[in-house]
């Protein structure tokens, strides 16, 4: 009876902590990638954005997405790809308020997609 339980609760335990984790992390990578984002939101607002800059803010959600698969499903990672090609697209053809549209879309990702994860009742029940 007591190996049971203490398997049990080693088994919360071991749930709870990496539901944690998850958390911190999904949160920590998304809010580090809307900074990157707003950057080249700022810069496309002025006008002065150019391929380069959408590539490099590319590159980095490429890295970032690599490890967020373990964690959240493909289609979320697959919608911010979508726009972050469209994006790289139209700040290279000049087409800023277009881009400004995908990035205003990608910022609200950025933000409301790690609460999806979180260890919430809402998201347990």
């Amino acid at each position: 009876m007591v190996k049971s339980l203490t398997a049990i609760l080693t088994s919360i335990a071991l749930l709870a902590g990496v539901a944690i984790f998850e958390s911190l992390y999904v949160s920590k990578q998304f809010h580090d990638f809307g900074e990157e984002l707003h950057a080249l939101y700022l810069k496309t607002e002025n006008e002065t954005a150019n391929g380069e800059d959408a590539k490099a803010v590319q590159t980095s959600w490429e890295n970032r997405k690599e490890h967020l698969h373990v964690w959240i499903p493909h289609n979320d990672v697959s919608k911010i790809d979508d726009y972050m090609s469209e994006t790289v697209r139209l700040i290279g053809e000049k087409e800023y308020s277009y881009a400004l549209a995908n990035l205003e879309t990608m910022i609200h990702l950025c933000s409301c997609l790690p609460d999806t994860y979180s260890p919430a009742l809402e998201n347990v029940f």
